[in-house]
């Protein structure tokens, strides 16, 4: 053979790790497509490894167990819908169409995927401590999201803790409406959680301002 031989030698012309991060990938979709259809809790390791053809040995080379690819899932998710929400206001031109931009990819990317929703809302709740303080996160980093969005207030004085209660009581207040939603409890049309969601943000805001 030609050339150095190293540990990540080309197969196919693709490195190893490319390699791997293709099987990681398959095994994220894998668990999306298990846990947020029958349910983290109903989903074996070799039921997620059957289904994305692989073998258990490639499961650990990315996980070391089912909880591990459940983080996985819940932050890749995650990850992109805080991108795709904090793209959507950044392009908007004031405060009001901010929120209302962030609001509606938000939902529509949670309500536009049953599986994404019931894995997101409703599967990593209490699955693990581990799990419940990542969620917990989550929560304060769109309520801060929220936050940098409506402050600056026209008094740069205003206490920023009342904007950060108001924005966790926002974001736990949608979260909420969202798992009800997305349990059946609520009928209503995606347009109009949007609306209801973007009355209660703008009438906070205004409340916020007025008292600065």
């Amino acid at each position: 053979m030609t050339g150095t031989q190293t540990a990540g030698r080309r197969y196919g012309g693709r490195e190893a790790a490319q390699r791997q991060q293709e099987r990681r990938t398959r095994l994220i979709q894998a668990g999306l497509d298990l846990f947020g259809t029958s349910g983290y809790a109903s989903v074996s390791v070799k039921q997620v490894c059957s289904h994305a053809g692989l073998t258990q040995r490639y499961f650990y080379e990315s996980f070391s167990d089912r909880e591990d690819l459940l983080a996985g899932v819940y932050n890749d998710l995650i990850a992109t819908i805080q991108a795709e929400t904090a793209q959507a206001a950044a392009a908007a031109p004031d405060v009001d169409a901010q929120l209302r931009a962030g609001l509606e990819v938000f939902i529509r990317t949670l309500a536009g995927d049953a599986r994404m929703a019931r894995l997101v809302l409703i599967e990593v709740v209490g699955a693990s401590p581990r799990l419940e303080v990542r969620r917990r996160e989550v929560l304060h980093e769109f309520a801060a999201m929220v936050a940098a969005v409506v402050g600056p207030l026209p008094a740069p004085e205003a206490p920023s803790s009342r904007l950060t209660m108001t924005a966790m009581s926002l974001v736990g207040g949608v979260n909420e409406l969202l798992v009800d939603w997305t349990l059946g409890h609520q009928k209503a049309a995606v347009e109009e959680l949007i609306d209801l969601s973007y009355t209660l943000f703008i009438a906070a805001y205004r409340a916020i301002s007025d008292q600065s």
